[in-house]
């Protein structure tokens, strides 16, 4: 396949999966509504973050919230996909990782130019052992991509080129 076009349809799958699960969540899920998926281990509700990753950002004043959630994030975006179409020394890992970190940012920050708020609405608890916050696909999207691209640095072996 060709690579462009492999970038392409990864990032535009991230989009698209994040965006129909952010739908189906507004049209069948209550604000402030929490269901039971398995216990209290998995629930779902539908939460708007108003902020970055955990709500961080949510109380800035209105020029901030611009400035660093929506232009900063769209211009790191667009670098990113611009680095990731013109890096043809890229490994396949490394571009699957960028792909999906690049997917899952764009489908946030989408939300929060169209809606003003990002939709969350997946939550873990293991008992107090380890908790998250609140999250949703384009979240899975970004860490599954960043923990591939901590994999590939740590466990991938690096061809040295020489020059002499």
């Amino acid at each position: 396949m060709n690579r462009n076009l492999f970038i392409s349809l990864l990032i535009i799958f991230n989009i698209a999966i994040d965006q129909i699960s952010k739908i189906i969540v507004r049209a069948t899920i209550d604000p402030g509504e929490r269901i039971q998926v398995i216990g209290d281990t998995f629930l779902m509700m539908n939460v708007e973050n108003e902020g970055a990753f955990l709500g961080m950002g949510s109380d800035m004043n209105d020029t901030l919230k611009l400035l660093l959630l929506k232009i900063l994030p769209i211009a790191v975006l667009c670098y990113l996909v611009y680095y990731i179409i013109k890096n043809k020394s890229l490994d396949k890992l490394s571009l699957i990782a960028l792909s999906c970190i690049a997917g899952g940012g764009i489908a946030n920050v989408f939300d929060r130019i169209a809606f003003g708020s990002v939709t969350d609405f997946f939550h873990l608890d293991f008992g107090g052992v380890f908790r998250t916050g609140i999250f949703n696909v384009a979240d899975m999207s970004v860490t599954f991509g960043m923990l591939i691209l901590l994999y590939t640095v740590l466990f991938t072996k690096k061809t040295k080129t020489s020059t002499i």
